[in-house]
């Protein structure tokens, strides 16, 4: 009987303006690297750091004045910096022009999912926006970072023009709010292990493997006879 990897499935409750998740992101990987033995099954889900941004985005600068006053500036990223240097991630905040609206964004990553390519997709994203300097309120750039994962491009603008599933991108987001999620990102592992932050790949495997112990153990609970009498 051919052997076959147990499936676990992690829900990954983030945002693609959020540089927390891309450092997240990437410990995630580490630590799924480390477990080989199990098929991972990851689900990207929406949340909104600030849904009060307008579909055609604001100025940085002014944003992060406006929300951060004096503390707004280059220092404000110097341990995002440092964290990105050690997953590989050069962060390039200084070509970011527009803080985006996101929920295109999520709607595109929802879309994803069904082709195949919503991991893919996601990581385009995170680079367009963060080492690119790219505006992902654009939906040109949106239509063109789905051609490049192999989705159809006339389909995605055409769903890009109208409201769809603009209504469930919202209620999973709200969702995920009276989930208690008020920081990204956050981790559910199996339906009901949560870690929240950017924690590091050691925590991660220790979350994968308590998953995979409470799952093993809920199948055999079910699958033993019962106890003589």
């Amino acid at each position: 009987m051919e052997y076959v990897l147990p499936t676990l499935q992690v829900d990954i409750i983030s945002d693609v303006m959020c540089p927390w998740c891309y450092v997240g992101k990437r410990r995630f990987e580490q630590a799924v690297h480390q477990r080989p033995d199990v098929t991972f099954d990851v689900r990207w889900r929406p949340f909104q750091l600030d849904a009060t941004i307008p579909p055609e985005g604001v100025d940085r600068r002014e944003y992060l004045k406006k929300k951060f006053g004096d503390r707004a500036g280059g220092d404000m990223y110097r341990h995002l910096v440092e964290a990105g240097k050690q997953e590989n991630i050069p962060f390039a905040f200084e070509k970011i022009e527009l803080s985006p609206n996101t929920l295109n964004a999520h709607r595109l990553i929802r879309w994803a999912s069904t082709a195949g390519v919503q991991d893919q997709v996601v990581e385009v994203l995170f680079r367009a926006y963060f080492i690119e300097g790219r505006n992902l309120s654009d939906k040109v750039i949106l239509a063109d970072i789905a051609e490049g994962a192999g989705m159809e491009r006339e389909i995605v603008e055409r769903l890009l023009e109208n409201d769809a599933d603009m209504d469930l991108v919202k209620e999973e987001i709200s969702l995920a709010t009276r989930m208690g999620v008020s920081g990204v990102p956050c981790f559910i592992f199996a339906n009901k292990l949560v870690v929240m932050g950017a924690q590091d790949s050691a925590i991660l495997v220790q979350a994968i493997d308590q998953a995979m112990e409470e799952s093993r153990e809920a199948v055999d609970f079910f699958e033993s006879p019962p106890a003589a009498n």
